[in-house]
């Protein structure tokens, strides 16, 4: 792995076999990374660098002053978000399978006595990524004819570094398990951000014009997204 060095910035640079160049800031600190052709060459990046370093710097500055989620102990009054809603845990230590479910505004679990908190974290975020799986399709279907594309498939899983990604080519679209903590108006805006990327892969003026016709208020709700807490992580590199 390559590394362009400005100031005090350190950029990874990877070269693969990609027809754009892609920049990305990582958290928790705002590692940055470069992805680009194999044809392009280093000088080239290099001045592409320079060119977005404003934009990286706002971006680690957002990243590092960004709220983040406690550590969770899976234990009884923690606060968890469902959709939104704060809701209170608590713990039945019970035989058999993990069970949740939500009654009186309270987010039961239902583990083995003694259980670990890493097996009752596994359960829930298993409960988080069944809770889109019902969510998204409706919001798919909603969609799909005023954006004017065809859904192949999506996908729920755990991302620590994007809400949501679309494999244009394919049609195909994947969703961060922690949006079912956010509102719902932040899912909807996810569901279609990823779709428009059908019709327009990058974060271009047409993509945006898109996006204001079909939805003015985006970038209130992206807004919104982006100030609530992440998750909180081990992070590892």
């Amino acid at each position: 792995m390559e590394r362009i060095t400005l100031g005090d910035l350190t950029i990874e640079v990877v070269q693969k076999g990609i027809k754009n160049v892609h920049l990305s800031v990582y958290p928790p600190a705002g590692r940055v990374r470069i992805s680009a052709p194999l044809h392009m060459r280093p000088e080239t990046i290099r001045l592409f660098a320079v060119s977005k370093l404003d934009w990286i710097k706002r971006q680690q500055r957002k990243l590092r002053e960004q709220d983040r989620e406690s550590e969770r102990d899976y234990l009884d009054r923690e606060s968890h978000y469902v959709f939104g809603r704060r809701r209170l845990l608590k713990v039945i230590e019970r035989e058999g399978s993990p069970r949740i479910e939500i009654k009186n505004r309270v987010l039961i679990l239902q583990a083995r006595p003694g259980s670990s908190a890493e097996t009752r974290a596994a359960a829930v975020e298993e409960w988080y990524r069944g809770l889109l799986r019902e969510a998204v399709p409706p919001l798919i279907a909603q969609w799909e004819p005023a954006i004017g594309v065809k859904v192949a498939r999506f996908f729920v899983q755990r991302m620590k570094t994007k809400w949501g990604s679309c494999n244009h080519r394919a049609a195909t679209l994947r969703f961060n398990t922690e949006l079912a903590k956010k509102p719902p108006e932040c899912l909807e805006y996810l569901v279609v951000h990823e779709m428009v990327h059908i019709l327009e892969p990058t974060h271009n003026a047409r993509f945006i014009a898109l996006m204001d016709r079909l939805m003015p208020q985006w970038r209130h709700r992206r807004d919104v997204l982006n100030r609530l807490p992440l998750r909180h992580e081990r992070w590892g590199y």
